[in-house]
């Protein structure tokens, strides 16, 4: 991959654009661009709109102005949207707004990642749907295929604000009985509740028989927490202070984590569902990759 195409799949580099149109397209492009020169062989993300002219087809359907470039005839495409519906929840609540010096807040990621994958899914004529949540349902968007459906979307995405604690079971629950259709849930959260709500909230989506994945997106000071001497540490959804020393409470803060995050994902794969843990620093091609992955398994 060039160095510009892995400029674009940097969220700090990225997150400076202002357009989140414009992110989510040049994301995706320098991820397909990416693709095509890396050694995930049998993987390609191929957006056929044209097919060469045959004897019987009509005239009406030429593409004139590609024919002035390429001096061939070629046939416009118009394809049918396929069968997948694609549900984008993202987790709203307060400690999602946490970030460190220097790096994304959890939501900015989260933004920045929906809107990506949302271009993806719309060049590929899926459905997509959005629901922003906290403790309650903020935001809810039914899915559609059509490209305008973007600016729908990245609308919304734009305005999202945190608020609220993490309840993902009443919301997900209503989200399971509102979603007659088998489709795509794709889950965008810090997950910071207690596993087993987590793994409960999930499953309302796959006794529905609903495709799910997940990305757990935490910051790189949650994952292993950052010795810094003695601080203050403040609960951003119940507002609960705690002074600890930091070097003192790493060790077992480091360990519980990592409990939990490797308890998730086995839970998850014992449930079938896709768990993906994702950094604020990372790199957004490992994600589009993992749901590209996900995907194309669907058919």
């Amino acid at each position: 991959m060039n160095p510009q195409d892995k400029q674009m799949l940097d969220p700090k580099v990225v997150s400076r654009l202002g357009n989140l149109e414009l992110i989510a397209r040049l994301v995706v492009e320098g991820f397909i661009t990416g693709l095509h020169r890396s050694p995930y062989h049998g993987f390609s993300v191929e957006f056929t709109d044209h097919r060469p002219y045959m004897p019987g087809d009509e005239l009406k359907n030429i593409d004139w102005k590609l024919y002035a470039k390429t001096d061939r005839y070629y046939i416009k495409q118009f394809e049918e949207e396929t069968n997948l519906k694609a549900y984008l929840l993202i987790d709203a609540s307060r400690s999602m707004a946490y970030n460190q010096a220097g790096t994304l807040s959890k939501d900015r990621y989260a933004v920045l990642l929906a809107a990506s994958l949302s271009y993806l899914l719309l060049r590929q004529r899926d459905g997509v749907g959005l629901a922003l949540y906290s403790d309650t349902l903020r935001k809810y968007i039914p899915p559609r295929a059509r490209m305008s459906q973007m600016k729908v979307l990245t609308g919304a995405l734009q305005t999202l604000s945190c608020d609220g604690l993490t309840k993902p079971l009443p919301i997900f629950r209503e989200l399971a009985e509102r979603i007659h259709r088998r489709g795509l849930i794709v889950v965008l959260s810090d997950l910071l509740t207690r596993a087993e709500d987590t793994l409960r909230s999930l499953k309302y989506f796959t006794h529905h028989k609903h495709e799910v994945i997940v990305f757990q997106i935490l910051d790189p000071t949650e994952i292993s927490l950052a010795g810094r001497g003695e601080l203050i540490y403040h609960d951003m959804e119940t507002g609960e202070m705690l002074q600890a020393n930091s070097w003192e409470i790493k060790p077992a803060y480091d360990s519980r984590m990592q409990r939990m995050i490797a308890e998730l994902r086995k839970r998850c794969r014992e449930s079938l569902i896709d768990y993906q843990l994702i950094s604020t620093e990372t790199p957004f091609d490992k994600a589009l990759f993992s749901f590209l992955e996900k995907r194309k398994r669907l058919g």
